[in-house]
């Protein structure tokens, strides 16, 4: 018998999820997040989820993966280590001099994000390589040691090497880290060469900074959690989430933090995906709405988009990850009231501690306690009776906003609905419409503990006419972290035409890259009949300054048809994001890209026979619900999802309620249950 384990940790709660390969059954908890140790809180929820399976060992878990913010968290909160940075001679200045851009086109007074390394620990040496290759200018080893030692000397822990044209020749920053090694060996050492052998010198310089900058505190993170968990008995080897939406185990990551950045929302993305692909909705708009925020994905064709970088706090981040917008919308996103008497919600949150109101410790009011207010909740207890919460306290933190705003309390309490709703609203319109998607040509799903919960509304407010809420949404992030691939990427940046006379260097570049991935599969262990390699290209029309990326079809060799494919894609891609294309102009890659699937152990979906029980049965009671001020509390059915199997119908309004998240079904909405199990809802036309 074995199990496998899947861990998210979020801003509110740490997700548990067991897989049981004896039975198929899937086992789910819920624990308060640790956020100054979020290692407790993962011991505490396996230990007790294999307590609720009944009695099961950690030796039994054969396989264990989690899902982590801890370096996201360093970064936005800026608790990583005293970092320095050795550069070219006379590129000191440049992670300060960034673009020349202002971080807020109209807003002369906005400040740039403060440099994560200061000015007296960048350091220059004398090199230079030029962009073809050829070493001009021998690398200065004596001005490396002497640098080196100045670094060590200030106290910094972990130092960053980014050199002109590393991508192209890394020999210099090789050596600078042999001499690193030499001189500081107790240094946490990032190559830019390594960690992103990309062209855009400023990108590249901020991506190693950031990797530097919180290597040391994922690197402590992860091996004290390895440790801990290896001293409880675990003999599996624990592996990682990375932003691609893939995992690794611990011990790479270690190596490669930036590429954790989006760690935690990923494998939601991909087990969506997966379980919707199943189930018939190939074209899904992802909605991941935790405590703190809310996580927005595209998927097409059952495929997520992938994206090559994004901006974290103002600071570029460059690293192949899915392609998920994230906005300041949680169930703990507070409500306030701004200088001119407006109702805001977000971005600042309560967090797992003190809370929304009605988790009995603080007193300002959540978007939970708006739900608290209305009934949608329930106003007892949540987690099927795990915690106990106080509506009391919900009712008198609204009212604080109510007064002022010359409201009642239901009326406050359904406009932070609505503020809360169109912010995820815009959110989702950054993945979609701004990039040539309908949202109404999609499907939403929603997940996190709080998605289905106000699914229905934010369909509304998009247009969109259906919402498809997965088995265990309120966990779906470490669901997914069951149903995803062992993965990495390879990369090379080589401005090369993309046309037939240029067949043979396209070839050479993507088998380079190939045979990197070979070596990788070689050292992860991932037998030879489950790997599997997809290649993409960043391509632009000659003269452009930005790129997009399109996926070359599958083959060993590129071939002439395979060119004409994507270029075709490539005017197809350009059209759908600028409005137009231009088939007569030069079109030319400038970075090349391999992602490496080395098939893991996975929860297999099952479809389930449709259900002999009356939907009735279903019913666990009534509650007294408010969707409208001016219509006051309605008598709304309650139902008990565990109870509800294929083939139920319910008509909204209505609540269905399981361990891990609460589904509210509006006026004029209709339910239906799917073989998978899933709730597929028809948005009504009723507000």
């Amino acid at each position: 018998m074995s199990l496998r384990l899947g861990v998210d940790t979020g801003g509110t709660f740490t997700d548990v999820v067991a897989f049981d390969d004896t039975t198929g059954r899937v086992h789910v908890r819920k624990v308060s997040s640790t956020p100054d140790d979020p290692g407790r809180a993962i011991l505490r929820g396996v230990s007790e989820i294999l307590d609720q399976i009944g009695g099961r060992t950690i030796q039994e878990i054969s396989y264990f993966a989690h899902g982590t913010t801890v370096g996201t968290n360093a970064l936005l909160t800026g608790n990583g280590v005293s970092t320095g940075l050795i550069t070219t001679r006379g590129f000191r200045d440049l992670l300060e001099l960034g673009r020349g851009r202002r971080p807020a086109m109209y807003d002369p007074q906005a400040d740039k994000p403060a440099p994560l390394v200061s000015r007296h620990a960048r350091t220059e040496v004398t090199e230079r390589v030029r962009h073809t290759g050829r070493i001009e200018t021998p690398l200065d080893e004596s001005e490396v040691r002497a640098a080196v030692r100045e670094l060590r000397a200030q106290g910094v822990e972990a130092v960053a090497v980014c050199l002109l044209y590393s991508y192209v020749d890394a020999t210099h920053e090789q050596r600078i880290a042999e001499i690193l090694r030499e001189e500081f060996p107790e240094a946490y050492v990032s190559l830019s060469s390594e960690v992103l052998p990309e062209f855009r010198e400023y990108e590249r310089l901020s991506t190693v900074v950031t990797n530097a900058f919180v290597g040391p505190v994922v690197y402590r993170y992860l091996a004290a959690l390895r440790e801990n968990l290896a001293a409880q008995g675990l003999r599996a080897v624990p592996h990682v989430t990375q932003s691609n939406g893939g995992v690794i185990p611990f011990a790479t990551a270690e190596a490669m933090p930036v590429r954790l950045v989006l760690s935690g929302p990923s494998t939601g993305v991909v087990g969506a995906a997966q379980i919707c692909s199943a189930a018939g909705f190939g074209d899904i708009i992802t909605f991941d709405m935790g405590g703190t925020s809310s996580d927005i994905s595209l998927v097409q064709d059952g495929q997520p988009k992938v994206t090559s970088g994004m901006e974290l706090d103002g600071r570029p981040i460059r690293s192949p990850m899915l392609d998920i917008h994230t906005v300041g919308a949680g169930g703990g996103s507070l409500g306030w009231i701004d200088s001119g008497g407006h109702l805001r919600v977000g971005p600042q949150s309560a967090g797992a501690f003190p809370g929304p109101a009605c988790y009995g410790n603080g007193d300002e009011a959540a978007v939970t306690d708006a739900n608290v207010v209305l009934r949608m909740l329930n106003p007892e207890y949540l987690l099927n009776g795990q915690m106990k919460i106080d509506r009391d306290a919900s009712v008198r933190a609204v009212q604080r906003l109510a007064e002022p705003l010359g409201l009642s309390v239901e009326e406050t309490a359904l406009g932070i609905l609505r503020v809360v709703t169109a912010n995820m609203a815009r959110a989702i319109r950054v993945v979609s419409v701004q990039r040539g998607y309908d949202p109404r040509d999609y499907a939403l799903v929603p997940f996190g503990g709080a998605g289905p919960l106000h699914a229905s509304r934010l369909a509304r407010e998009l247009g969109m006419r259906r919402v498809v809420v997965p088995e265990v949404p309120g966990a779906q992030s470490a669901m997914g972290l069951l149903m995803t691939d062992v993965k990495t990427d390879f990369m090379r940046t080589q401005i090369t035409p993309v046309a037939a006379t240029s067949v043979t260097t396209l070839d050479e570049v993507f088998s380079s890259l190939a045979e990197r991935a070979v070596d990788w599969f070689e050292d992860e262990g991932v037998a030879a009949d489950g790997r599997k390699l997809v290649r993409r290209l960043e391509l632009r029309y000659a003269g452009q300054n930005f790129e997009l990326p399109v996926e070359v079809p599958e083959g060993h060799e590129f071939a002439r048809d395979g060119v004409d494919a994507v270029v075709d894609a490539f005017h197809d891609a350009h059209e759908r994001v600028y409005g137009y294309r231009s088939p007569e102009a030069a079109v030319e890659a400038v970075t090349f890209r391999v992602e490496a699937h080395g098939v893991a152990p996975r929860v297999e979906l099952t479809r389930s026979p449709a259900a002999t029980s009356h939907v009735s049965e279903a019913v666990i009671g009534t509650r007294e619900t408010c969707f409208d001020p001016h219509s006051g509390y309605q008598a709304v059915d309650v139902y008990d999802r565990a109870l509800l199997g294929p083939g139920h119908r319910i008509a909204g309004p209505a609540i269905v309620e399981q361990m891990d998240t609460t589904t509210v079904l509006l006026p004029g909405d209709v339910l239906v249950v799917d073989e998978l199990r899933n709730l597929v809802i028809e948005i009504g036309e009723q507000a």
